[in-house]
């Protein structure tokens, strides 16, 4: 990455267009001053109709996917189709506007962060740029927007280049035309706000009802006359999934509670049409396509927070939008008064999107529930690329072809990873692997064992060569970049014996539902250990079978471990990594990696057989 910092060049100026249009500000209170409302002017029509019929478009979970090789494919009932990338979600949004005369498109988090190769090399600024093109109106930020931490989502919001990269290409980087939103997250009580450099306005909503909010809680879009409020609400997890250190300053509130006061609010400013955009989300059963539907009006056979959390969002929210488990359902979750509410997610990388229609009655401004339908459509390959993504991508892969293409090692056979995040994979252990190499040595760390997160391990490395030419086995930076897309430093640290076996315990978490959580470390070369299934949590791991290099771990005695720094600072909830001692830092995870697979070429992936699961 500090090859990048000599590059000249800034992202082209983002193009501002919605399906509504005409902007102006909601007059009143300092929060309506920050909440521009988009006027979306009707087609003259011989009689003043009572409803308007407003089409909502949604999708999540984007994750920079620019390029139509990486999302993958889809599962309908006649089997799977390759699906997603900038190109074909851009024309399907279009395509589905098409004859509509009100149109909001909505995006529920994770737009960018654990972004591929070419939008996560220039931090995700081609992403926003496509995202822009796409006409999104607004959007709420993922647990993933802050992986870098406050100041550069301000940046991604407000726009400015880089503050060590620079300008990526010479018109440089002007910002999000959407607005993010972002209602339970607030500045600690004696944080220093730094207004951007590029927000005039920046705090104006600021309020003794909803707080000091990073970014906006709500905007409003007035649709032919009516005011529609929109309510953005992260995961109160994020602080679990992110690098404590950019989020030093902020505090994740619970989303029922922050999105209710937000409702409120909106209220009060006279606004009674109101969605909810939610960046957390529910599991489908196994084995469900994408237009999963439940309607009993329970949310039956739909696990995960997002239930819980519908079943408590406030009355006058007449719609939610999820996201987060890159899971696709369209439910009816009765709300507290329990009358039917619609909740939805579509899957990520635009693969799907959500399309929900609606009226809206021009009599009371309310959203009519029983006129609420929606359905979840495939972004299939079949249709027609849009030509302005298309120059996008090609832009940003001009710029990036001399580092993307780089061969840093080669590979005898396909290297997986747990997309379910709760097995053992050969990619994770063999990242653990690369971490320990590079920290083996006293000068380096002085490291006995490594451990690798799985949610850090984005992509498989697959044998098969690329489009770029490089040839089957050959991994490429741009391979290598995409499975490890964080940036995250390595740190060797000392914990106990004991402490040792606290952390694989704490692989395991009790969910607000009443499921468990499994996310299963990557284990370097000489470590094991054998944990039990119907054991309870906190009793999963006999500590008798934990070993390193043949001999049994001793709860008192110290050992030399190294994680990456998100790891390190307590994420995925493995808290007792922060209590280790005598840290001392190593080089970037990436750098580690690739080093690896260049000494050790040709690389067979482990057999991940290191951990063992008992009944």
């Amino acid at each position: 990455m500090k090859s990048l910092t000599k590059r000249t060049g800034g992202i082209t100026a983002a193009i501002a267009a919605g399906t509504v249009a005409a902007l102006f500000a909601l007059p009143a209170t300092p929060a309506q001053a920050a909440d521009a409302a988009d006027k979306v002017t009707p087609v003259a029509e011989k009689k003043k109709p009572k409803t308007v019929d407003l089409q909502i478009l949604g999708f999540n979970d984007f994750h920079g996917h620019l390029q139509s090789d990486s999302p993958g494919t889809v599962l309908t009932k006649k089997g799977e189709v390759e699906a997603g990338g900038a190109e074909y979600l851009s024309t399907k949004l279009a395509t589905l506007r098409k004859g509509e005369k009100n149109s909001l498109t909505l995006a529920t988090g994770d737009q960018i962060g654990g972004s591929p190769f070419l939008s996560g090399l220039f931090k995700d600024e081609p992403s926003i740029d496509a995202l822009n093109r796409m006409k999104v109106d607004a959007a709420v930020v993922g647990n993933h927007e802050f992986d870098e931490g406050i100041p550069e989502l301000l940046r991604m919001q407000y726009g400015g280049n880089h503050p060590t990269e620079g300008a990526f290409d010479k018109d440089g980087y002007s910002g999000a035309n959407f607005k993010m939103l972002a209602g339970n997250v607030k500045y600690k009580k004696n944080a220093k706000v730094t207004k951007p450099k590029n927000a005039k306005k920046y705090g104006s909503w600021f309020s003794s009802s909803t707080g000091k909010t990073v970014l906006p809680p709500t905007t409003v879009k007035v649709v032919n006359g009516v005011k529609v409020g929109i309510i953005g609400v992260v995961t109160s997890d994020t602080p679990q999934l992110v690098a404590q250190a950019g989020i030093k300053d902020v505090t994740f509130t619970d989303e029922v509670k922050a999105a209710n006061l937000a409702a409120k609010d909106l209220r009060k400013r006279g606004v009674k049409s109101i969605i909810a955009l939610v960046h957390e989300g529910g599991l489908a059963p196994e084995g469900a396509t994408f237009d999963y539907k439940c309607n009993n009006g329970s949310g039956a056979n739909l696990t995960g927070p997002i239930v819980d959390i519908a079943k408590k969002l406030s009355p006058s929210i007449d719609v939610i939008l999820s996201g987060h488990t890159h899971n696709s359902y369209v439910c009816d979750i009765k709300d507290p008064a329990g009358n039917s509410r619609l909740v939805t997610s579509d899957l990520s990388y635009g693969k799907t999107v959500t399309e929900i229609n609606l009226k809206l009655s021009k009599k009371t401004g309310d959203v009519i529930r029983s006129s609420v339908k929606a359905k979840n459509v495939v972004v299939d390959q079949k249709q027609k690329k849009a030509a302005d993504q298309t120059k996008i991508i090609a832009k940003w892969q001009k710029l990036a072809g001399p580092i993307a293409n780089t061969v840093v090692g080669d590979i005898t056979a396909d290297i997986k990873r747990s997309e379910s995040r709760d097995s053992e994979s050969s990619l994770g252990d063999l990242i653990a692997d690369a971490q320990l190499a590079s920290t083996k040595a006293a000068a380096d760390g002085g490291a006995q064992m490594a451990f690798m997160n799985p949610g850090g391990v984005r992509a498989d490395l697959t044998f098969a060569g690329s489009a770029a030419g490089e040839g089957n086995g050959k991994v490429t930076y741009g391979e290598s970049f995409t499975v490890q897309p964080f940036g995250n430093l390595l740190v060797s640290l000392d914990l106990t014996g004991k402490q040792i076996d606290t952390l694989l315990e704490q692989q395991w978490s009790k969910q607000t539902d009443g499921t468990t959580k499994f996310l299963h470390l990557g284990v370097s070369e000489g470590f094991s250990y054998s944990w039990s299934r119907s054991a309870a949590i906190g009793s999963k791991v006999d500590a008798s079978t934990i070993k390193l290099n043949g001999e049994t771990i001793v709860p008192g005695t110290t050992y030399r471990v190294t994680v990456n720094s998100f790891l390190a600072d307590g994420g995925d909830g493995f808290a007792v990594l922060p209590e280790g001692k005598n840290r001392a830092g190593g080089g970037e995870d990436l750098e580690a990696f690739n080093a690896y697979l260049k000494a050790n070429s040709p690389v067979t992936g482990p057999t991940p057989n290191r951990v063992t699961a008992l009944d």
